[in-house]
C-alpha cells in the first residue's frame, strides 16, 4: 500500500538547462543613464512635469512666505 502523503506533494519538473549567452562586453546601463534616455524619449511630457513641479514649489514657497509674514 502506498503512503497518500507521499503523492500529495510531487516533485516539480526539472527544467532543461539552455546554453547561457555569453556575458555582454559592457555593463548594463546605470539608473541615471536609463532615466536620461527616457526623458529624452518623452521630452514634452518631462518638460511639462518639470514646469508644473517648479510652479507648484514656487507657489508653495510664496504662500508660506505670505502666511508667515
Amino acid at each position: 500500500m502506498t503512503d497518500p502523503a507521499a503523492n500529495s506533494n510531487p516533485e516539480p519538473p526539472v527544467a532543461v538547462a539552455e546554453a547561457a549567452p555569453t556575458a555582454p562586453s559592457e555593463p548594463p546601463p546605470s539608473y541615471v543613464k536609463l532615466a536620461m534616455r527616457n526623458m529624452v524619449r518623452k521630452g514634452g511630457k518631462s518638460l511639462f512635469h518639470f514646469g508644473l513641479t517648479s510652479v507648484g514649489l514656487l507657489g508653495l514657497l510664496v504662500g508660506l512666505a505670505y502666511l508667515t509674514h
